[in-house]
């Protein structure tokens, strides 16, 4: 290690995971990058942002092992250009301080592109201890590993799974 590397801090590695974590584009970019490999210029193009925004933004989350570079080509104009493509290493991750609040800015920020008579919905209002509480979404938490588990149908489409539970505040 190097003097003032981040692996010399118990906890540093975790932090700067997180750090990286930290932006809903971030959040958006390892999706976009999850089924395919796509260069800084395909993510920009996707996102409609300039190559050089989306560039911080994809070097940081590969320098933390979250997006691997593939065997670098040639674009358009002779330029070097290098593939990305997601490692699934952000399944893993804790949630870092105001994660949540990032997933779910990600969230609204995929569904405002998504037709929402195509999602399929459930809203429910329940009264639950914090024993069945605790069951109910360790029993989702587990439906969602197993969907990733299973892997891709080869011939499916791309869909978003996404699960909040919170407390009902307004029904105290």
């Amino acid at each position: 290690m190097t003097e003032g590397s981040t692996a010399d801090v118990p906890g540093a590695e975790a932090d700067a995971d997180a750090r990286a974590l930290s932006s809903a584009l971030r959040m958006r970019i390892l999706r976009l990058c999850l089924d395919e490999a796509l260069t800084n210029n395909d993510i920009a193009a996707k996102l409609g942002m300039n190559p050089a925004t989306t560039y911080h933004h994809v070097r940081m989350l590969a320098e933390r092992g979250f997006l691997a570079a593939e065997t670098e080509r040639r674009g358009r104009r002779g330029a070097r250009e290098v593939p990305y493509r997601a490692t699934g290493k952000s399944w893993d991750a804790p949630l870092g301080p105001g994660q949540s609040r990032v997933l779910v800015q990600a969230f609204l920020d995929e569904f405002a592109q998504a037709d929402p008579d195509d999602a399929a919905i459930i809203r429910l209002g329940v009264r639950l201890s914090p024993e069945r509480r605790d069951e109910l979404i360790s029993r989702i938490a587990e439906l969602f590993t197993e969907a990733k588990a299973v892997g891709p149908d080869p011939d499916g489409e791309p869909w978003s799974l996404f699960f909040v539970a919170h407390e009902d505040v307004g029904r105290r």
